[in-house]
């Protein structure tokens, strides 16, 4: 059997951020690392913050051909000219928004530690199913996705797959073999030089 590709980075910015400096934080980061894709995963409802931080990152993402898609917000992508969604209620409403969106947008489903979640996901259109999450966190019920997971997806079929939350660089080690995306934001934003961070954690990966 061929040797595994290293897995790629999908790129989550922070829940909220500052459109006055995180721009150019952002630009330093794709600039270090290859990104395969941008997540916007800000916090916020309103329309209006969402939209000028999409616009923001939608300009440094695009100019460097990187994907950008956003949390929940499927009625937002054509609008502002985005890439795709990230649906974190799983394959809920995974079929109504591939018609809506259609072929050519990026969707991807959120299915926390459920294998059966993930193939109805995949099976209604996914193009990618995210496990997680997968270090510890006080957010949820405590449970995490484990690595029989992922190793059992990566073997069994074939819709990529994404491991998120909490990340370190043990877990990144330990999974690198059996998942496709590694999805990083607040791993690296809270520290002093994100670039570097990033570039630890892709490290532990070889």
């Amino acid at each position: 059997m061929a040797e595994t590709e290293q897995p790629q980075i999908y790129l989550l910015t922070p829940p909220e951020f500052e459109l006055s400096t995180f721009p150019d934080q952002l630009a330093r980061v794709l600039d270090a690392h290859e990104v395969a894709c941008l997540r916007l995963s800000l916090a916020t409802a309103d329309e209006d913050r969402i939209a000028r931080a999409a616009d923001a990152c939608r300009e440094i993402a695009h100019a460097r051909d990187i994907a950008l898609v956003i949390n929940d917000h499927a009625m937002l992508v054509e609008r502002l000219g985005l890439d795709g969604v990230h649906l974190s209620d799983g394959a809920r409403r995974m079929r109504k928004v591939r018609k809506d969106l259609g072929q050519d947008a990026i969707i991807g489903a959120y299915c926390h530690t459920s294998s059966h979640d993930g193939m109805t996901a995949g099976e209604a259109g996914a193009d990618y199913v995210s496990f997680g999450p997968v270090g510890a966190t006080p957010l949820g019920d405590g449970t995490r996705a484990e690595r029989d997971l992922f190793a059992w997806w990566s073997e069994m079929i074939e819709v990529p797959v994404v491991a998120e939350g909490a990340l370190d660089a043990d877990l990144v080690r330990d999974l690198a073999p059996v998942t496709d995306f590694f999805a990083i934001g607040e791993e690296i934003w809270r520290a002093e030089d994100p670039a570097a961070a990033l570039g630890d954690l892709i490290r532990a990966m070889g």
